[in-house]
């Protein structure tokens, strides 16, 4: 009994010293596995501190670690992202948004981000204030865009051509650039929502995306300016901003959304097409109609006229408008500031002003008005008669014509010249004598020269040098456009028998001999062309152009060029200095100076001859 009780005994302490060693292994497995885990996290850990610095420069530079194995590796997995990288220069990658980056570095490797991190890249131009996804593009295109969407330090390489240097030249500060950037984002939502809209699990930011484009519909609607829009406005669009950043983050059909964004596209070319016809005619209207404060002007010294009693007596002075040793000028217009302006230059440039007289004949309408401003303004000793053509005793002539056909025309060419693989288009004005102008010798009979200036001219040097000028028995003194030939224009003149490489004479600034004309009965010859050309569906205009051209076939006298300068009413390089030296500036073209289209740089060689004192041009608000 006492063996077997011993024996028991020791069966129980056998199994007891068992269970405490397999305790021990379990315990030492236990161990080694959550070593065989800490060990390569650790090892992660060390790794991932060693490409990510916990406090980044501010100025975009990650400091290097000093340890050895760290910078081996960083080295070895730098390598390898060169090789499987893309290739994007620095210059695109410091340009892009900070969303953009974000964007980049989830759709690529992680080494690819860790690549980013470790290459010097200098800071982004423009912090953004948001956490912008690739909206921020837009968004920056309309903030960054005050002067036009140009930076300060652009760099014009070749590649951009002349544009930029031009965009640079013409910016312009952008105005109402928060309503621009409301509907920029106003668009993108719009073309996200239909796409949310349909994702149960996206309520939350459905209803977000419909308040917020309500919201913004709400405030365009009331606001079309900057300075409509209400109090708080830059809160709501940090909202829209942060809606369509969680729109764009979530995965949607592309297609839905690309059909959108093509129906905002279409929608915006027919709108930018209704607005290039729309400025095109409101400047075609700008262009041909008067101005509201020069056709009030015109209106008020007609009242004026009728109201005073002292009216314009030119009977003591009728022997000076038909001698012939006095330098004669005859002036074609219906508008009073431009002729005022041509006399006025005319006098103050000349040395001598008794023998000037200026024969101003303009239509009805305005015969009144110009007669009073002439009465009330003096031109030194300079005689002034104006003639109202609806008056003159010219009974075999056409009176419509007359009215309506007795400014000079002008006729906008479009030149095109090959250059090799190139095609350059050069637009050129040509102004040539109306109907009227061929009326000259019966209209002066008793005068033998008169020199005709248009009322878009300006002079500035004395013009009494013309009048000793001997032009050889050409009738027509004129300063000629050579870059425009007589061949270029023949779907005009047609295959007639001239000269198709002589020069295109200009109006504006013409010595007419009229005893030479009456000679040689020019307006005989030019009624036959019109007659001859008028037989088919040719407009007014270019049987004027035809008439005119070939009326003075090898009877033109050409002047220097420095008597006559021309394209300041359309073209924006001519040089200054080439304009100070020119002896009459000529504003031929759309943009005359006394609208608002005229060119502001060549502006002040015609204002400086305007007077300005007269009272009824601040209460007609005249102000070229």
């Amino acid at each position: 009994m006492k063996g077997g009780g011993g024996g028991g005994g020791g069966g129980a302490v056998l199994v007891t010293t068992g269970k405490r060693r397999w305790r021990s292994l379990v315990i030492g497995v236990l161990f080694l596995v959550i070593l065989s885990m800490l060990v390569p996290l650790a090892f992660l850990l060390g790794l991932h501190n060693g490409f990510h610095s916990p406090n980044p420069n501010p100025n975009g530079y990650v400091p290097v670690h000093k340890t050895s194995i760290v910078n081996y590796r960083s080295t070895r997995i730098n390598d390898l992202v060169k090789k499987l990288a893309p290739n994007i220069s620095k210059d695109v990658r410091s340009n892009f948004p900070d969303g953009a980056k974000t964007e980049t570095s989830d759709m690529s490797a992680t080494d690819t981000s860790h690549h980013s991190k470790v290459t010097p890249v200098s800071p982004p131009a423009v912090p953004q204030s948001l956490p912008n996804t690739s909206n921020s593009k837009i968004a920056g295109t309309v903030a960054d865009s005050g002067r036009g969407g140009v930076d300060e330090n652009e760099n014009c390489e070749l590649k951009f051509g002349s544009y930029c240097l031009w965009r640079r030249e013409h910016r312009e500060e952008m105005k109402d650039t928060m309503v621009k950037k409301l509907k920029d984002q106003l668009f993108v939502a719009r073309a996200y929502y239909p796409s949310i809209a349909k994702l149960p699990s996206q309520d939350k930011l459905t209803r977000a995306l419909r308040q917020n484009i309500q919201e913004v519909e709400r405030v365009l609607s009331e606001s079309a300016t900057d300075v409509d829009l209400p109090p708080g406005i830059e809160k709501k669009i940090q909202r829209m901003e942060a809606a369509i950043t969680k729109a764009k983050s979530v995965p949607v059909d592309c297609s839905n959304v690309d059909k959108k964004f093509r129906q905002i596209l279409d929608m915006t070319n027919d709108e930018a097409n209704f607005h290039m016809k729309q400025s095109a005619f409101l400047y075609q209207l700008a262009v041909q109609t008067m101005p509201k404060s020069l056709h009030c002007l015109s209106m008020r010294l007609t009242v004026e006229y009728f109201k005073s009693p002292s009216v314009v007596m030119e009977l003591s002075q009728a022997d000076r408008f038909s001698d012939p040793s006095l330098h004669h000028y005859v002036i074609f217009s219906t508008n009073v500031l431009a002729s005022s302006v041509v006399i006025n230059s005319t006098v103050l440039c000349a040395r001598e002003s008794k023998n000037q007289v200026f024969h101003v004949l303009t239509d009805g309408q305005n015969y009144f008005a110009m007669k009073l401003w002439f009465f009330r303004n003096t031109f030194k000793e300079a005689t002034v008669q104006v003639l109202n053509i609806e008056q003159l005793n010219l009974e075999s002539h056409d009176k419509a014509i007359l009215i309506h056909m007795f400014l000079p025309v002008e006729y906008r060419v479009s030149l095109l010249s090959v250059d090799g693989p190139s095609i350059h288009s050069k637009m050129q004005y040509i102004s040539v004598f109306s109907h009227l102008h061929y009326l000259l010798p019966e209209i002066f009979q008793s005068l033998t020269k008169v020199v005709v200036l248009d009322d878009d001219v300006v002079v500035q040097k004395d013009l009494s040098a013309l009048w000793d000028i001997n032009m050889g028995g050409k009738v027509n003194g004129a300063v000629q456009s050579c870059s425009v030939s007589l061949g270029q224009l023949k779907s005009y003149l047609g295959e007639n028998s001239y000269d198709k490489n002589s020069c295109a004479w200009m109006s504006g600034l013409n010595i007419v001999d009229l005893a030479r004309w009456r000679e040689l009965d020019l307006t005989k010859t030019y009624q036959r062309l019109v007659r001859e050309v008028s037989m088919g569906e040719e407009s007014k205009e270019a049987v004027a152009l035809r008439g005119s051209l070939l009326t003075f076939q090898d009877l033109v006298y050409a002047l220097d060029g420095v008597w006559a300068l021309s394209g300041l009413g359309h073209d924006y390089g001519l040089n200054i200095e080439a304009i100070k030296k020119a002896a009459v500036l000529h504003y031929n073209g759309n943009m005359k100076p006394w609208l608002e289209l005229g060119i502001p740089r060549y502006k002040k060689f015609w204002k400086k001859f305007l007077n300005q004192e007269d009272q009824l041009l601040s209460e007609c608000n005249v102000h070229p």
